[in-house]
């Protein structure tokens, strides 16, 4: 038997920004490829962090929180040759 500690804010948010193939990591290269950068503030982060743990989900929750807000951008963004650069804040990650 082994006890296990909930994630809290900052494991959450190494969880989102560290690992090789990291959910943000991925969404970069996905929009690399149509030629926009797109970039996550602090507060985002912290946010989606949050709402992970408000939910109970932990780590396993992080990639549909983030897919909730990232659907809608990821079909408009491409479409539209005048984005070039995205900027992802706490006011837009939707709850």
């Amino acid at each position: 038997i082994v006890a296990l500690d909930s994630l809290d804010e900052t494991a959450l948010k190494k969880i989102l920004l560290e690992p090789k193939n990291s959910i943000i990591k991925q969404y970069k290269k996905l929009f690399e490829l149509d030629g926009i950068e797109i970039s996550f503030t602090d507060a985002a982060i912290s946010k989606i962090a949050k709402l992970a743990i408000e939910r109970g989900t932990g780590a396993r929750g992080l990639r549909s929180i983030m897919e909730k807000f990232m659907i809608p951008i990821m079909y408009k963004a491409p479409s539209d040759e005048t984005i070039k650069n995205i900027v992802i804040d706490e006011k837009d990650v939707i709850e």
